[in-house]
């Protein structure tokens, strides 16, 4: 059934909104609300953010002249009503497809998105760069930074607001508390912001905050009741924010219009005031229409039935990478009780949520902290610990020094689970996992493996479990394994050692990761042309097997290395054992196919290594050309 927004479809900008009436805006959310989660039914992705910033969303857009006033979302995950007002709502119901828009904010797809994000707690950093140009310039124009409570686990948002109060900038930044950020907020910053109030007069706009809190629903209210003792162990009993030179307003609820605009509004007038934090409490997924209230599960949806409110899904025989991993973590922490799992702020994501239902003692989730969970597993790695930090390839690099620091220098057995290696569909370039085997594998002490199959990956949990001798990584991709079948348990690897998977004598596919399956699909080709092709598995990026490497190339005519990772990688690696050791003379043609030197857009998994050209298809081109066989090219593209 269409849904009906007469008020909403007089709006294709934020400057048709500000000619409304205040009493209008309810309904205007109402409808936003309304059509957020009948786009999502069609195009699924990050659904419970922006559900939680409808009122927000309009109040903002509402009070303050964007795009002139610039409005940054921090992560972005709750930017789809944000898009909606802002001249893309024609375009909503084909976010993140490889022709739509991108699931976040994105300079190049408008000028209300002045700042792209995906990683989190960047905006504040960003808005008071923006701030301290406008005063360059000598312009006017307001810098609105809105972040989530679980974004201010990481010290970046510290450094910036430290920055910020130091310079007495005129900026606005919006804390977004609703208690959670991917999963339940964790850590004292949490629990502090969830009942923290303020207590002394802000000019104006404090008494005015203080005022309209007594409007707060029972649950707001009683909530900001308890905290009367927040300020012991504080100096001067100020809060955080002051301390750092931030003007604390709130907190205010995110879903009473009447409360936010004149607040907003007046905190625009007070141009004679520094940087301000308003606190606004909010409901993550408010309003989401599905029986389950689990909040977490919500945060990103696939599509659904706009009717009956089912979520549509995929079928498969094969399980996911990260069920596996966790599946086999599992499996030997019942029997090695050093075993520990850390993640910072992805639990369900990484798969250490079921860890943690058979071992609540040994889950650390230390929030959006990749650098802490770093560093907290190094700690733990000197008492005699195994550690096993399971962080997204993404987000991993930002805890980089780290782990040459405080890992790799230190020679500390922390195990790195890489999750979402290589290319991850529809959340595109900000989280694809491109880089990793290039920035772990020149590390001194460092070991790298990576994962052809669902089966290998267990016994590459298992290798990193015997693993003392340094620090070790293990990469997996994003989604189904291949349908291997499966062990009843891993078995430990020998360390650099790669495996056979076909025998041929002409040609040879060295594989890392997760091409594998498109390696031997591409070796069938091959063998229907006539072509002998070889497949091999090399499973280590780090100590590379030189023997295997060298038996391919004495062997063969030609050698392909295949590998879901950037210029640099494990390819590096190989060319460079080989010329150093005289191979690359008389011997094999050696070629590499990589991830090109780009970043590849959002779109399917599919889509985006055609884009890449690690298909099948590809590899068969780049054999026929390797071995000079262009007539041959020519006729494969004429058919395909």
């Amino acid at each position: 059934m269409p849904i009906s927004t007469p008020l909403l479809d007089t709006i294709s900008y934020p400057a048709d909104l500000r000619r409304l009436k205040h009493e209008d805006l309810l309904q205007v959310a109402s409808e936003l609300r309304a059509e957020t989660i009948d786009a999502a039914s069609q195009s699924g992705g990050h659904f419970g953010a922006g559900l939680g910033v409808v009122e927000l969303t309009v109040a903002l857009h509402y009070v303050y002249n964007t795009p002139a006033d610039r409005l940054i979302w921090d992560v972005s995950h709750q930017a789809y009503p944000h898009k909606i007002l802002t001249g893309r709502r024609d375009r909503i119901r084909q976010i993140r497809q490889s022709d739509g828009l991108y699931g976040f904010t994105k300079r190049a797809e408008s000028e209300y998105d002045p700042f792209g994000a995906a990683h989190s707690s960047t905006s504040i950093s960003a808005g008071l760069g923006m701030a301290v140009a406008r005063d360059l310039k000598g312009a006017d124009n307001h810098v609105i930074s809105v972040i989530g409570d679980g974004s201010m686990s990481a010290g970046m948002a510290y450094e910036a607001m430290n920055n910020a109060g130091a310079r007495d900038s005129r900026m606005l930044v919006v804390l977004n508390d609703n208690g959670m950020s991917i999963a339940p907020g964790v850590g004292a910053l949490t629990n502090y912001l969830s009942w923290l109030v303020s207590t002394h007069p802000f000019l104006s706009l404090r008494d005015i905050a203080l005022q309209l809190s007594k409007k707060f629903p029972k649950t707001l209210r009683t909530a900001a009741e308890r905290v009367d003792e927040y300020a012991r162990g504080m100096v001067m009993g100020g809060t955080l924010f002051e301390e750092l030179g931030f003007y604390y307003v709130g907190p205010v609820d995110g879903h009473d219009l009447e409360t936010l605009v004149p607040i907003l509004e007046n905190i625009r007038e007070a141009k004679e005031v520094g940087p301000v934090l308003l606190h606004v409490v909010t409901e993550k997924g408010k309003g989401h229409p599905f029986s389950d209230t689990n909040k977490e599960k919500h945060h990103a949806v696939g599509k659904f039935d706009p009717v009956t409110f089912d979520v549509k899904k995929g079928t498969s025989n094969a399980p996911s990478y990260t069920s596996v991993f966790a599946r086999s973590l599992i499996s030997h922490a019942e029997a090695d009780d050093k075993i520990i799992a850390i993640t910072a702020a992805m639990p369900s994501g990484t798969g250490v949520d079921k860890f943690e239902e058979h071992f609540p003692d040994r889950t650390f989730d230390v929030g959006i902290a990749e650098q802490h969970a770093v560093t907290f597993a190094a700690g733990m790695a000197t008492e005699g610990f195994k550690p096993f930090a399971a962080i997204y390839s993404t987000f991993l690099q930002r805890a980089y020094d780290q782990v040459v620091h405080d890992v790799a220098l230190q020679k500390l057995p922390v195990r790195f689970a890489i999750d979402r290696a290589g290319l991850v569909g529809q959340d595109g370039a900000t989280h694809a996992g491109s880089f990793d085997v290039a920035y772990l594998a020149c590390l001194p002490n460092m070991m790298v493996m990576a994962a052809g199959d669902e089966a290998d990956l267990m016994h590459m949990v298992s290798t990193a479990v015997e693993y003392d001798d340094g620090p070790c990584a293990f990469r997996y991709p994003r989604g189904e394994g291949m349908g291997v079948e499966m062990p009843e348990t891993g078995t430990p690897l020998e360390i650099g050692k790669g495996r056979i998977m076909v025998e041929g004598n002409k040609v040879a596919l060295l594989n890392l990761g997760g091409r594998l399956g498109t390696c031997l699909k591409a070796a069938e080709d091959l063998k229907q042309r006539g072509i002998s092709t070889t497949v091999a598995d090399a499973r280590f990026a780090k100590p590379l097997d030189t023997d295997l490497i060298a038996t391919l190339v004495k062997n063969h005519e030609l050698v392909i290395t295949i590998e879901e990772g950037s210029i640099g990688g494990f390819s590096s690696h190989v060319l460079h054992y080989l010329a150093a050791n005289g191979l690359l003379q008389g011997g094999a043609v050696v070629k590499p196919m990589t991830l090109p030197d780009a970043f590849i857009g959002h779109g399917a998994p599919d889509w985006q290594y055609r884009q890449a050209r690690l298909e099948a298809d590809d590899i068969v081109v780049e054999v026929l050309r390797g071995l000079k066989l262009d007539e041959k090219v020519l006729e494969f593209a004429a058919r395909n």
